[in-house]
């Protein structure tokens, strides 16, 4: 039986991160146009490209890794327990494959768990900010200019805070999510990365939304000045305040401190 681990060349317990790196190195290395596009190098590209696909799929790995553990026992123990008919010793395989599987359950569910919450650390921070231009550009409140001091100090610290922790964050997703650039018209293409968007695609996505938000609220906001300006007195500009950028930041960051307290385990 192949051991598509050791074709990729990773630990059984490799996530679906690190299998799909040595997925890439590999195919990038044994690629048949590199080597004249002979037999055997052939061979092996399609034989790395086979490891993967059963390894980056959960269920087929799954079975692959319980298929890999009938086979281990079966060459490792001729002579021993494990390869006897006795009742007591097939029932101890039984429990020691069914105890492997569930681990492989548990760290598949662990691994998808762990993508969740990193893609929700990009998402809920870019729906804040939003969220946030949206209603700043309709209400367009003036607390910074009427507050004291004290607050005013309070403000700009948060304002400062929440603007490191917003472009953290968005760096980040970047990062993680986009791709630097294509290498067109390259034999390595499909194996360059995994990701579907570039950073500068993922760039504009966000100058986009901000623009969207700050155009769909100020209409919204010019819409229903009156009664804005007669339900809040004081707290409400008809024209643009230099204040007004302070509060996406703030509000950014208290709602990505929410959903991380509430998102603990």
């Amino acid at each position: 039986m192949i051991n598509y681990y050791k074709v990729l060349r990773v630990p059984p317990n490799a996530t679906d991160a690190e299998i799909k790196r040595a997925y890439r190195r590999l195919a990038k290395k044994y690629h048949p146009d590199l080597h004249g596009g002979s037999e055997e190098a052939t061979k092996r590209f399609a034989l790395i490209v086979e490891a993967y696909e059963v390894l980056s799929n959960p269920q087929e790995r799954a079975y692959f890794d319980k298929q890999l553990a009938k086979a281990i026992y079966g060459d490792e123990s001729k002579g021993s327990i494990f390869s006897s008919d006795n009742y007591y010793a097939r029932k101890l395989r039984q429990i020691a494959l069914e105890k492997r599987y569930n681990q492989i359950i548990d760290e598949i569910i662990n691994v998808e768990r762990k993508e969740v919450l990193a893609l929700q650390k990009i998402i809920f921070p870019l729906v804040g900010l939003f969220l946030s231009i949206f209603f700043v550009a309709i209400f367009r409140p003036r607390f910074f200019a009427n507050s004291n001091l004290f607050t005013k100090i309070i403000l700009f610290s948060l304002f400062i805070t929440g603007t490191i922790h917003l472009l953290s964050r968005l760096k980040d997703g970047i990062q993680k999510y986009t791709y630097k650039e294509r290498l067109h018209d390259s034999i390595f293409e499909e194996f360059s990365e995994s990701r579907s968007y570039s950073r500068a695609t993922a760039l504009m996505f966000i100058l986009f939304g901000m623009a969207i938000s700050a155009t769909t609220g100020v209409l919204i906001g010019n819409y229903i000045e009156m009664f804005v300006s007669s339900s809040m007195p004081g707290l409400f500009s008809p024209t643009f305040q230099f204040e007004f950028i302070l509060y996406p930041p703030i509000i950014v960051l208290l709602v990505d401190f929410i959903h991380s307290f509430t998102s603990r385990d």
